[in-house]
């Protein structure tokens, strides 16, 4: 099965379990909110106070049947595609349920890990083009680095997934270390880093 198909799949499982009044990591948000995030975004519809409004009022089972079905073919569906965005938002968006609700990091799923280093392209990249003129710096188990700019700058290790929540704004809740040059670390967490 797919990494979006899955982790699809396993959020509306979760979503399920615990109801739609539980806590997200989206400031404000319940897991009624997180689901008509998502049922708005894969189908184009413009985020506005209104359609979220007609969205919840749907009710959380009527979301989950929505999702469960699965994303429109296009853009979603196209391999390669697929995983980029969708397979990154729901692993996100799952996180931000589960570790809100005090669940542990998933340390059983390395496909997660190599998406997340995939993307960390992409987020450290755009981290980095935040807080210049330092540089930044990935590190993960292994050896795996991936430098933006400068040595000497802002050094955050860990997991590649909890490296991708770091980088998308969900600080508190990654299990990181930020070291390196006190300029940088202060740039880097002054940076508005949410996707």
């Amino acid at each position: 099965m797919p990494l979006d198909a899955r982790e699809r799949r396993d959020l509306c499982d979760l979503l399920a379990e615990l109801g739609p009044d539980a806590p997200t990591l989206c400031e404000g948000w319940t897991t009624l909110d997180l689901a008509a995030h998502l049922v708005l975004r894969e189908h184009f519809a413009k985020w506005t106070e209104a359609n979220m409004a007609a969205e919840k009022a749907k009710g959380l089972p009527a979301l989950i049947d929505r999702l469960r079905a699965g994303a429109p073919l296009l853009p979603w569906r196209i391999p390669g595609v697929r995983t980029a965005l969708n397979g990154v938002e729901y692993l996100i968006h799952h996180e931000d349920i589960r570790r809100a609700n005090g669940m542990d990091s998933r340390t059983d799923r390395p496909d997660l890990d190599e998406v997340a280093w995939k993307m960390s392209r992409l987020t450290g990249w755009r981290a980095a083009r935040k807080i210049r003129p330092h540089g930044l710096e990935l590190r993960s188990p292994g050896g795996r680095t991936r430098r933006f700019g400068p040595a000497g700058g802002a050094v955050l290790t860990g997991q590649p997934v909890e490296i991708l929540l770091y980088l998308s704004g969900r600080r508190e809740a990654a299990e990181t270390d930020l070291t390196g040059s006190p300029e940088a670390i202060a740039a880097l967490q002054n940076a508005q880093t949410n996707t």
